[in-house]
């Protein structure tokens, strides 16, 4: 079996990442470098390889650190992941990331961390998933992290066998992961033990920053009792701060979740750049709040752009909360005083409250701060029309 599993790997990484040669970058179909690292560890007492994928970017910023997915059962799954993060990546609604992808030997016996006594399953097999976690975070990881500009926002990701080592992987060391993806993970394993481990480690913590997505399709027993207990204890025990995503999908069956769940996983995962109004809570502290927590995944400093802050004020005039508005465009000003754009925003708040005096004085500033050549000028210049005439009457 061990000899059949690495003649499959050789074939994928021979056409894969072809012509592969440890430590040096290769490229793949889409564009991405490659590296074959391959070495033997301690741990485990065997060779292992992993193949790391850097962004298209990588190159061109030397100074600039990434994201990390710890991706398990191999770079087979690398095409699918890069089509789904490159349509995210288009809208700014995903970083860039590095991508680990970790080469399998013994599947069963590493990422299950009990031993199967559950006679629907391979009775025996399996129980060596500390000691893989231990060759992840003590060999693989500083590895890894030396050798590639990664920051610390880690994730890791799996389906079926590789899901249950995900939340698992979470569970013991949620100083070193920030979020576990996991597809149709096979919980039912050992009379449940994974999913009762899952629940108990929500239970015990209070607060979690962190971010969990599980999902499922048509499985039947004995997976999907155990997996509904796990769902049922999870949102019971849901602490404070934990992002969490579950999703069902009817009709898809246990091979093809990961294909019906990633887009969704990667969505829900990843904040965008882009502050949306259903994202926002009212409490105008809490878009700096984002912006933190948007630049701690990304590991760059961003900060919520002008017309972000402005379109949440045209979203709350357009409920008529003016007095939420007119907060948001003050806001703006303050946080963008040159910005002819931001004053405008604000007439446009007062003009549709009718409060024109203050309306004509808003976008007298914009005027100011603008030039004929810039691109609303045309717009100021009509509503300040539009206003001296108001007032007029």
């Amino acid at each position: 079996m061990k000899l059949l599993l690495h003649t499959t790997l050789a074939i994928f990484l021979l056409t894969f990442i072809s012509p592969a040669v440890q430590g040096e970058p290769n490229s793949n179909e889409q564009g991405y470098s490659l590296n074959v690292e391959a070495f033997h560890s301690k741990v485990l007492n065997e060779q292992r390889t992993v193949v790391v994928q850097l962004p298209k970017s990588y190159a061109d910023n030397p100074d600039k650190q990434y994201p990390v997915i710890y991706r398990l059962d191999g770079a087979g799954n690398l095409p699918m992941m890069n089509a789904v993060l490159e349509s995210l990546q288009s809208q700014n609604a995903a970083p860039e990331v590095i991508i680990v992808a970790i080469e399998n030997t013994d599947r069963l016996r590493d990422l299950y961390p009990t031993a199967n006594q559950d006679p629907n399953g391979p009775v025996g097999y399996g129980g060596g998933g500390e000691k893989f976690l231990s060759f992840i975070t003590t060999e693989l990881m500083p590895m890894v992290e030396s050798k590639y500009r990664i920051h610390d926002y880690r994730v890791i990701e799996g389906a079926s066998a590789a899901g249950v080592f995900a939340l698992y992987a979470l569970s013991q060391k949620p100083e070193l992961f920030n979020a576990a993806l996991t597809y149709s993970a096979a919980v039912w394993w050992n009379y449940g033990a994974s999913a009762k481990n899952t629940v108990a480690f929500l239970k015990s913590s209070k607060e979690l920053d962190h971010f969990i997505y599980t999902s499922i399709g048509n499985e039947g027993a004995p997976m999907r009792p155990y997996y509904d207990d796990m769902i049922s204890g999870m949102r019971a025990n849901q602490p404070a701060g934990l992002r969490w995503k579950n999703e069902a999908y009817a009709g898809v069956s246990h091979n093809l979740v990961t294909a019906a769940s990633s887009f969704s996983a990667y969505h829900h995962l990843f904040l965008p750049a882009y502050l949306r109004a259903q994202q926002f809570n009212g409490d105008i502290d809490s878009i700096d709040e984002y912006y933190a927590r948007v630049s701690q995944q990304r590991g760059e400093t961003l900060v919520a752009p002008e017309w972000v802050i402005r379109e949440l004020g045209y979203h709350y005039v357009g409920l008529q909360n003016y007095d939420k508005a007119i907060a948001l465009f003050t806001h703006g000003i303050a946080k963008y005083p040159e910005m002819p754009d931001a004053y405008n925003g604000l007439a446009y708040g007062y003009e549709q409250m009718g409060e024109y005096k203050k309306a004509l004085e808003s976008v007298n500033k914009a005027l100011a701060l603008s030039t004929s050549e810039h691109d609303g000028h045309q717009i100021y210049v009509n509503r300040q029309t539009r206003l001296q005439s108001l007032l007029k009457e």
